[in-house]
């Protein structure tokens, strides 16, 4: 499903509502066609998200759905899927959305995040859904829910992303 974000999201995605990436920003992988969102390339873009097992499934300024698969690697004692690895699912997928609803040029970083966690995931995958909370001149708040298989809650993280934008050229 698309949704419009509280304001006009970033060209690039406003087209269709599904692209990820804005062309031409010299960061990470390009789009070369608008229409066509190669959301693995959006992970690769975020190395820790990449090497913690996050993926994406789908993303539009309105809303990111992405997931994480237990493994045991990822897990803390009694086999439950670590707390930080939750984190770094909601983290991620709420970083996606608040950059598909920034002003064009500008980037993101998150100055605060807080997780509360409701249940243990023992096994399964991990659903994440981030949408906008609220969309500033200086900040983007993001609500993430996590849920399991069984569509149970797992955690919910409200994070508040930085809106970073270009420094002004010097000027002569």
């Amino acid at each position: 499903r698309e949704c419009a974000g509280p304001r006009s999201p970033h060209p690039a995605a406003r087209s269709r509502g599904t692209s990820v990436l804005p062309a031409g920003t010299g960061k990470g992988p390009q789009l070369t066609d608008p229409n066509q969102v190669d959301l693995h390339a959006v992970v690769a873009m975020m190395p820790f998200a990449q090497s913690s097992g996050v993926l994406l499934a789908a993303a539009a300024p309105g809303e990111v759905a992405g997931y994480l698969d237990w493994a045991p690697e990822r897990c803390t004692t009694a086999g439950m899927l670590h707390g930080g690895a939750l984190m770094t699912l909601a983290d991620s997928v709420g970083a996606v959305c608040a950059f598909l609803n920034l002003p064009p040029g500008a980037t993101t970083s998150t100055i605060e995040s807080k997780t509360n966690f409701f249940r243990a995931v023992r096994r399964g995958r991990v659903h994440a859904t981030a949408r906008p909370v609220h969309v500033g001149r200086s900040v983007v708040v993001i609500q993430t829910d996590l849920r399991d298989d069984a569509g149970k809650a797992v955690a919910l993280a409200l994070q508040t992303q930085s809106v970073v934008r270009p420094e002004a050229a010097p000027p002569g």
